[in-house]
């Protein structure tokens, strides 16, 4: 279509290439299907989203924490299946979308409720903490700015490898969460310039409200997950043999490339 890149007849080889243009194929080829899915990861959000905005609104936390609870039994499948359906592409996998986002919702549903709850108890009480900070007046010391930012850094890189896992892996969280760790001390620059790149733009996001609020329905999740995989995922297959294991469980997935 040329939405993204140059609509060139021989502009994405029938290949898997490097580096941009990588990056730029899977873009053109999926965009829509990580836009649809996207619309639907969004709505499971919305309850996640107003009850963090209404705790804050009311300065409750009794209100905080069911919200998150809640927001995060549904929002978490929905963030499953986003994962999913980008690392499907990245592997290059072409099924139908809509027939693999709801295999994808029965099977990742369980699995996806512990990190969607810790994920948005997390992001809720960061963002009251924010606002508590923001409204009291008082000078904010570099210490409590670092403390958050670390924290922040730290637990994205933890869900920057854990979600693939969930989508991926039938493993118990504690097996998860140990190969976290040892993804993140073996690739720890990357992981952490993934983790940053990703606080950055929801910093932007939530700064410059309401004015990126229309950027939302058509960038929402989608595209940030989909450019922190895309630098992860190289790591990520070799760490965990993702290609690998499937070929061998699931022959029909593997992409077929045509030589010349």
């Amino acid at each position: 279509m040329g939405l993204f890149f140059p609509d060139e007849p021989n502009y994405f080889p029938d290949e898997r290439p490097v580096g941009f243009k990588r990056y730029a194929q899977v873009l053109e080829r999926d965009w829509k299907r990580f836009f649809l899915v996207d619309l639907l990861t969004l709505a499971t959000l919305i309850p996640f989203a107003a009850g963090v905005f209404l705790s804050i609104a009311t300065s409750s936390v009794l209100v905080l924490i069911p919200a998150c609870i809640s927001g995060g039994i549904i929002g978490g499948p929905g963030i499953a299946c986003m994962i999913d359906c980008i690392l499907r592409s990245l592997r290059d996998n072409r099924d139908d979308w809509w027939h693999n986002y709801k295999k994808a919702w029965k099977q990742n549903f369980r699995a996806a409720v512990l990190p969607g709850v810790l994920m948005c108890l997390f992001i809720g009480f960061l963002a009251f903490a924010c606002a508590l900070l923001w409204w009291s007046g008082l000078p904010v010391t570099a210490g409590t700015v670092a403390i958050l930012i670390v924290s922040a850094l730290i637990v994205t890189m933890i869900f920057c490898v854990w979600w693939p896992q969930v989508v991926l892996f039938n493993q118990r969280p504690g097996i998860q969460l140990k190969n976290c760790v040892l993804f993140i001390i073996q690739y720890f620059w990357r992981t952490l310039g993934v983790a940053a790149m990703q606080l950055l733009w929801w910093t932007v996001m939530v700064l410059f409200m309401p004015w990126t609020a229309f950027v939302v329905p058509f960038l929402g999740v989608w595209y940030i997950l989909y450019v922190s995989l895309f630098f992860l995922y190289d790591k990520l297959n070799y760490a965990f043999r993702i290609e690998e294991q499937i070929a061998q469980s699931f022959p029909e997935q593997v992409p077929v490339f045509e030589e010349d």
